[in-house]
């Protein structure tokens, strides 16, 4: 891959890593949308964006940790089963339609979440207990497509937590991006068992995902993030996602 391009794909994802982290996300899909415009491998793809998924999300979990936002009763429930499920899903080995196909739902999905559940207009939790009859199969639900895609599942968690009202925004994306390090870990871990850990020439990318996620985990842990720019970020998802189905079903 040349310098050009690289450096194009640096800019992005460091918008990206921004964006995400404000609210607890480690933007494994908004990583996974902007590589998908490029030629990768989607094994590369994945592991790419669950490595940087980790770094983001850890850089985010520190901040909400240090604001006092985290709470560990709210979490466990969720880890316990999605760790060993993402750790499954990452041993699964797709092919490539069916890769793009998951990753296409899922970018949709994505683009939901960024535009309709913001933090200004989410629902003030009751104080209601997390269920662990609801939360272990979410959980591991979550974890397994988790493993399989490359994403670190807060997409799907948060927006069950505020409409459910277990938490509010800020404690919602404290808990989501723990639980984004750890399905992103077990995740790497599956591909690394299955010999399907490969990173190619991204690690660039590495360096403006933790730019990106240390600017936007302290704005986001202090101050809501912007509407405006999640609701650019979720054409870009939905564009994505338009051309994988293209090549999914051309």
């Amino acid at each position: 891959m040349d310098l050009v391009t690289i450096l194009i794909l640096s800019i992005l994802v460091l918008v990206v890593a921004l964006l995400y982290s404000s609210v607890g996300h480690g933007g494994a899909s908004g990583y996974l949308a902007v590589l998908s415009f490029f030629v990768i491998a989607p094994a590369v793809m994945s592991s790419t964006a669950l490595l940087l998924n980790v770094l983001v999300a850890g850089m985010g979990s520190y901040a909400f940790y240090r604001a006092g936002h985290f709470s560990f009763r709210l979490t466990w429930p969720f880890v316990v089963t999605s760790v060993p499920a993402a750790f499954i899903g990452g041993l699964i080995s797709v092919s490539e339609k069916a890769y793009f196909f998951l990753l296409a739902v899922i970018l949709l999905i994505a683009a939901y979440r960024m535009v309709i559940v913001v933090n200004g207009s989410a629902p003030e939790p009751d104080g209601s207990r997390t269920r662990l009859a609801v939360a272990w199969p979410v959980g591991g639900g979550i974890g397994l497509l988790s493993g399989i895609v490359g994403v670190g599942g807060g997409i799907f968690l948060s927006p069950l937590m505020i409409l459910r009202k277990w938490a509010g925004a800020k404690q919602t994306a404290a808990v989501s991006a723990v639980f984004i390090v750890v399905n992103s870990m077990a995740g790497l871990g599956g591909r690394l068992v299955r010999g399907g850990l490969e990173f190619g020439s991204l690690w660039p990318l590495v360096v403006a995902a933790f730019a990106g996620g240390w600017v936007g985990s302290h704005l986001g842990a202090r101050r809501f993030s912007s509407l405006t720019l999640r609701r650019l970020l979720a054409v870009v998802l939905v564009i994505a996602s338009g051309k994988l189905l293209l090549k999914t079903f051309s």
